[in-house]
């Protein structure tokens, strides 16, 4: 199945393309985005506009090259990096999966968050039915289908929700086109720019939507990058909707920044003040609906990655997905503070990317890999950027995150 050379295979549906880009922008648009977007929109104001613009640039060029080799390879990701280099592909597994756990128990802890804003549930509570939920669903074939049908309408819910608060909160767009040469406060960023990153494209995301299509026997850049094209775009407006809400929010009364900023549950708190207590519960109720099919996701897709290393988790891979969320679960009631918890999950991710990333590329020079497939140079020339970008912000951050698992 590797080295598909031929470019011009059939076209898939575009049922088939548009549930893999949607599969990605769902797994983007979890708790950690939503609580991200929110805490730096109120923290930074205006000049974030930059940083959110950088981030979807470097989320389309890294996803685009990443969906392009396994395209043309047929090959998941981990399978491909030990073929480039045997241990590669576990090492990489190993780091994916424990940015993936690091995922796995913000998103429990987002469900918690949603229950807290839908119905006032002690958060720890609410993790528990979060992990009791996502275990069943993935258990049941049929609870996992009408929940893809549930979070379908719900994202939605929130594209629409999100686009209403923007409107009712009237953003001061002189502001944000300020904020576009607002060059000086970039490394003030960095951690911003790191935790966008990973809660758009870093760990697992990228690979959720590709594996998707490996799996279904779909093959060829062209394809791919028409799919991830689609995902991109969809988590990229709903983030830039989410900013302009947010930050006409903090504009709308004195002291509604410091409300947002130190919130338990950031989002929330900025549609409660902007659109009031059905605002709040609506939200809430999304919230709840991006925890809980991320939860299942980032499980499935992190043990995904670790059963090539042993014939054992292949064997039992349903139990490993439902310890992985177990012990999601766990590390979620212990630790506590779930909107820290999804900025921290961020930033992890976000160290990874450059690693995973560069895997991919090197992997589109290697003929044992990819056959006669001619990677565009335009294409590697970017994500070479992004790598550098990514690896150079993602260092310089690294005391302010530790700052976060101190916080």
């Amino acid at each position: 199945m590797s080295n598909n050379t031929n470019q011009s295979v059939a076209k898939p549906s575009m049922s088939v393309l548009f549930g893999a880009a949607f599969l990605m922008a769902t797994s983007a648009i979890g708790p950690g985005f939503l609580t991200q977007t929110s805490k730096f929109t109120a923290t930074y104001g205006a000049p974030l506009v930059m940083i959110i613009l950088v981030a979807i640039l470097m989320d389309i060029t890294a996803q685009m090259n990443i969906w392009s080799i396994i395209g043309v390879s047929g090959m998941r990701a981990q399978d491909i990096a030990n073929k480039l280099l045997p241990g590669l592909g576990v090492f990489l597994a190993i780091i994916v999966a424990i940015g993936g756990l690091a995922f796995n128990v913000g998103n429990v802890g987002g469900v918690a968050l949603g229950f807290d804003a839908m119905i006032g549930l002690d958060q720890k509570a609410g993790a528990v039915i979060a992990g009791c939920l996502g275990i069943i669903i993935f258990l049941n074939k049929n609870a996992k289908s009408i929940m893809d049908k549930v979070a379908t309408v719900l994202a939605a819910v929130i594209l629409v929700t999100v686009l209403v608060v923007a409107v009712i909160s009237k953003p001061p767009m002189g502001e944000v086109a300020a904020g576009l040469t607002s060059f000086g406060k970039f490394p003030t960023m960095f951690v911003a720019l790191t935790t966008l990153l990973g809660g758009s494209c870093g760990g697992y995301i990228p690979f959720s939507g590709a594996h998707r299509l490996v799996d279904a026997g779909v093959q060829g850049a062209g394809n791919f990058r028409r799919s991830v094209i689609q995902g991109v775009c969809t988590s990229g407006v709903v983030r830039i909707l989410l900013f302009l809400a947010v930050l006409g929010t903090c504009g709308l009364a004195v002291g509604n920044a410091e409300s947002i900023i130190g919130a338990d549950n950031p989002a929330a708190e900025a549609f409660r003040l902007a659109a009031g207590d059905m605002g709040y519960r609506l939200f809430g109720l999304c919230l709840f609906s991006a925890g809980v099919s991320s939860v299942v996701g980032a499980a499935f897709t992190s043990v995904s990655f670790l059963k090539t290393l042993h014939p054992i988790i292949m064997k039992y891979e349903k139990w490993f997905v439902v310890g992985f969320i177990a012990f999601s679960t766990l590390m979620m009631v212990i630790v506590g503070n779930a909107a820290q918890l999804l900025i921290i999950a961020g930033a992890v991710n976000g160290l990874i990317l450059p690693i995973s990333l560069g895997c991919m590329l090197a992997a589109a020079y290697s003929k044992k890999i990819v056959g006669d497939y001619k990677h565009p140079v335009w294409l590697t020339g970017l994500g070479v950027i992004v790598i550098c970008i990514s690896g150079y912000v993602g260092i310089q951050a690294v005391p302010g995150i530790m700052d976060l698992f101190g916080a």
